[in-house]
């Protein structure tokens, strides 16, 4: 059996077309591995902000702003690009933004905590909208009953993209680390390496991949955005009609929230618990990264055979495992174990919300519905940060009771999973 099957893909889709899509998770890969997970944010905490008593919530709540941000502003430009037609458009937009925003992070050195707040802000929220607007393609090009395995392939080969990014950081910091340069040298050009990968990856994305929508009739120009917002209005209104993507989305608020600290605050605990330095802290990104790519990719597999929603849970369950392993951890073995399978579960879980997102939207709404899907998600990621920046800011810098309180949004998630029924939801959205 093909690895990658033609019967996979709706009609007319050509493989390379999926290829340009999964292209850009390989782009923006970089930029989540390398500034929120590896690099910047430690840096951030330890050099930027000086390593103060409230360094760590200031880059929560850095990455909370951010969030909110698109929070409030996703679900209407979702709204606005199906009904002009426009994803493609403004994921050159987003792009744009987030790699110039990235470059700015280049600048940002020791005290410089006003310029690097913005310079996060900015790329944080265009990363954000472009991680909607491509997910949106996804109910275009692969068939319902494949939808698992397409968005497998594209998490899935979005993590080597992260490996290429941190792989070229790492070995430049090696380097530098051994010419005896500082952080406030050799982080900056880090960003760089993030800025350029994302830009030259992400021009597949624009060469080979098409938009399929049809503009509606009834949106003028001057009148589109005002018709956005109104029919982002009546989809929280039908909420009833698609209760079983509401459940969804609660689930989805829930073990985001989760993997939200996982992603902004690992670097920060290992360096901040266990003593780990910088290189090390990269190195087990790396290999956090290529856990995740097999997780990606292979359950998409598992989760179009086993049932999307099952699929989905045993992620959660491992999710807990990981937290319980990770706050008893005393040696770098420990957390390392607590490393890859968060790695397992990182990319397969995220593989599998999306996949049930393309399922559960109806096929006219594509964009409006994942916007909502980024509403949660960005909600989730000023919850879980948050949440976890002030319980260390409560307590002194206590970051293991900061991480068994984040393993709580993992029993949530799985608790607000069990309603969901696949197949009700399938027949809503195609009503």
């Amino acid at each position: 059996m093909a690895l990658f099957p033609q019967e996979a893909l709706n009609e007319g889709v050509r493989k390379r077309e999926v290829f340009g899509w999964a292209m850009y998770d390989f782009a923006n890969s970089g930029y989540t591995t390398v500034v929120l997970t590896a690099v910047f944010n430690a840096y951030f905490v330890g050099v930027v902000a000086g390593g103060a008593p409230w360094a760590t919530f200031a880059w929560t709540a850095t990455l909370a702003l951010s969030s909110l941000i698109v929070m409030i502003t996703m679900p209407a430009i979702g709204a606005f690009a199906d009904l002009r037609a426009a994803k493609r458009s403004l994921l050159m937009l987003t792009t744009a933004g987030c790699v110039m925003g990235t470059v700015a992070l280049a600048k940002a050195g020791a005290g410089d905590v006003a310029w690097a707040v913005a310079a996060i802000v900015i790329s944080n929220v265009f990363y954000s909208y472009g991680e909607s607007l491509i997910a949106a393609f996804l109910p275009e090009l692969a068939r319902r009953n494949a939808l698992g395995r397409v968005s497998g392939w594209g998490w899935g080969f979005g993590y080597f993209g992260g490996m290429l990014t941190l792989g070229l950081s790492l070995g430049y910091v090696l380097w530098a680390q051994g010419q005896g340069i500082p952080a406030t040298r050799f982080v900056p050009v880090t960003m760089l390496i993030t800025a350029a990968v994302y830009a030259l990856a992400s021009l597949a994305t624009f060469v080979l991949l098409k938009e399929r929508a049809v503009a509606s009739p009834q949106a003028a120009p001057r009148e589109s955005l005002a018709a956005s917002l109104a029919r982002l209005r009546r989809t929280w209104h039908q909420a009833r009609e698609y209760r079983d993507f509401v459940w969804l989305l609660g689930c989805t608020l829930a073990y985001q929230a989760g993997i939200a600290v996982v992603i902004a605050l690992a670097a920060v605990y290992a360096e901040q618990v266990l003593g780990f330095a910088q290189q090390q802290t990269m190195m087990l990104i790396f290999i956090v990264n290529i856990a995740s790519a097999l997780g990606a990719f292979g359950w998409g597999y598992v989760q179009d055979r086993a049932g999307y929603r099952r699929a989905l849970a045993l992620t959660l369950v491992g999710w807990i495992v990981m937290t319980a392993l990770a706050v008893m951890a005393t040696d770098a073995a420990t957390f390392w174990a607590a490393a890859v399978i968060a790695g397992l579960c990182m990319g397969s879980s995220q593989s599998a919300g999306r996949a049930l997102v393309g399922l559960f939207a109806p096929p006219g709404r594509l964009a409006e519905f994942f916007g909502l899907w980024t509403f949660a998600v960005r909600l989730a990621a000023i919850a879980g940060p948050l949440t976890y920046g002030v319980v260390t800011l409560l307590t002194a810098g206590n970051h293991r009771l900061a991480f068994l309180v984040t393993g709580f949004s993992f029993v949530i998630g799985l608790a607000l999973l069990m309603p969901v029924n696949v197949e009700r939801g399938r027949a809503a959205a195609l009503k």
